[in-house]
Formats: C-alpha cells, structure tokens, sequence
C-alpha cells in the first residue's frame, strides 16, 4: 500500500513555538518551529508554532487551508479597502482565498496546520497592495 500516514499529534510534539517571530525573520531557519508533513495536490503541508507576526504573503496559484490547533491568532487580509482583522482560535478551519495577501499576528501564540500552494509570494513592508 503506497499510503503516506502522518502522526500529527507526534509532530506537534516536536515543535518548539518560536518567540518573537517578526516580518523579518528568515524563512530558512524554521526546523524547530515548523515541521513539513509532505505535500497535497501542489500544496506544502505543514505544522507550525509561533509567537508573534509573519510577513504579508499571497498564494497565486491556489487556495490556502490553515487550521488553527492550539493558541488564537489574528489573521489580517488585505482588501481594497485596507486590512480587515479577525481572530481566529483553536479548532477553527479557514480558507484564503488565491491571491490574497494575509498574514497572522500571534501576540500569546499559535500553533497551526496548512496547507500552503506554491510558490508563495511574501511582502515585508507595511501595506502590500503597493507590492510589484
């Protein structure tokens, strides 16, 4: 049988959450805060746990799944308007939309599950509509 089984709650329990994470923080340093489980139709899957706020990013090709598995978060999406804010708390399943840039803010801290398509693009400075 070509199955692939994750254990997630044993990958949970290898992440340690990553404190003060800011927009700058480097994504090539994420072993022991983020944990890859494969991937699912093109799209990265992954768990995650931080402390903290993620640069804006945006997902050209395909929706991104998140569910949120302890802590709460902020999830700001940037719309027309400017960025709308909701919290998002343990259990809770959203969808992004393709496109759309979004970031989470974690002030106590969130652990989480996606899965992300790619590529991901990721913006640093303050409003992302401006991004090129």
């Amino acid at each position: 049988m070509a199955v692939d089984i994750k254990d997630i709650p044993g990958e949970l329990s290898k992440l340690n959450m990553l404190m003060g994470r800011r927009a700058d923080s480097p994504h090539d340093d994420m072993d022991a805060h983020h944990k890859s489980l494969g991937s699912f139709n093109g799209a990265a899957m992954a768990v995650a746990s931080f402390q903290g706020q993620g640069c804006w990013e945006r997902h050209p090709l395909g929706e991104e799944l998140v569910q949120i598995v302890g802590g709460e978060a902020e999830l700001t999406v940037m719309t027309d308007d400017g960025p709308e804010t909701v919290t998002m708390t343990k259990g809770q399943l959203l969808v992004v939309p393709p496109g759309v840039w979004h970031r989470f803010t974690a002030s106590e801290g969130v652990t989480l599950m996606a899965a992300t398509p790619q590529p991901t693009d990721h913006y640093y400075d303050a409003d992302p509509r401006y991004a090129a």
